[in-house]
């Protein structure tokens, strides 16, 4: 991998199953806390499985073991944060092994204010859902600034596909802003020596009768949805890919790197915004860091 302070390298790895994805995040983050590499965002896709966070009740797991056998679902305990979630082919899910100390603290309004928008309605709406002050005293990024990055990372991917998304107060990750509130992507992350691992999870074509089997992120009271549930046709996955980094490194203040696999061989940076994209946004150009 390159190590460069002011890139991220973006490795795309098609489907994995989780056990090996877990492996290669431990890896990963053991090569990050020694500075043997930089910065990293996998994506990828799993097989089906559900995980249990620290903080996941097991009764949160609705089916039985046979059900679950019967589906193909594979059930893992994971040191993230947060409860029981589920990942399945066609949703995107992303592991950022970065080190925080690395990333200065700047207020996250005054980088929004930067950016520029062809859908002007779609700016205020990712302003007055995202508009907080950084952590008093801390001059790099802390858990919780980490994670409010990540959230507006997902809103903004959504925004750049017309699914307009928000946060909810007392609950993490990006969640739809037509009723009934419906959760679109999630979050769990791990912090270690201040090197973070696993991430977020967003719904792009994914089969949302999976969450059937559990009670997801413990929140009974909302549903999940996806973003072809609320555009009403399949979304590319590759352009939501290159949406997503596009989007961290806007947010993270990072270049994004591609990279073919882990031996760091360079296929460059997705400079251009995917015709899809620029169709939908009706724009010539959108910012690229």
């Amino acid at each position: 991998m390159i190590f460069d302070s002011s890139m991220i390298s973006v490795v795309q790895l098609g489907q994995l199953d989780y056990a090996k994805g877990l492996r290669l995040q431990q890896k990963l983050v053991d090569l990050r806390k020694n500075g043997d590499i930089g910065d990293v965002l996998l994506l990828l896709e799993h097989f089906p499985v559900i995980t249990l966070g620290r903080n996941a009740k097991a009764a949160h797991v609705l089916a039985s073991p046979d059900a679950l056998a019967a589906r193909g679902v594979e059930v893992f305990e994971c040191d993230r944060g947060g409860d029981v979630t589920f990942h399945g082919p066609g949703q995107i899910v992303g592991y950022p092994i970065c080190d925080l100390r690395a990333h200065e603290l700047v207020p996250l309004d005054g980088v929004l204010r930067s950016q520029r928008f062809a859908d002007r309605s779609v700016q205020a709406t990712s302003l007055r859902a995202t508009s907080f002050r950084a952590t008093p005293d801390r001059k790099t990024l802390g858990a919780v600034d980490y994670v409010r990055r990540l959230e507006e990372v997902l809103i903004r991917t959504c925004g750049d596909f017309e699914i307009p998304t928000k946060r909810v107060v007392g609950l993490t990750g990006a969640w739809t802003e037509t009723a009934p509130e419906a959760k679109i992507a999630a979050i769990g992350v791990h912090i270690s020596r201040s090197v973070t691992s696993h991430g977020f999870a967003l719904n792009v074509n994914n089969d949302l009768s999976f969450f059937d089997l559990i009670v997801p992120c413990g929140i009974a009271a909302k549903p999940v949805t996806s973003m072809q549930k609320e555009l009403g046709r399949e979304v590319e996955v590759n352009a939501v890919a290159q949406s997503l980094s596009r989007n961290f490194g806007i947010v993270f203040g990072r270049q994004m790197l591609w990279v073919d696999s882990l031996l760091g061989q360079t296929v460059g940076v997705p400079m251009k915004t995917p015709e899809e994209l620029r169709r939908l946004r009706n724009a010539d150009d959108l910012f690229l860091a």
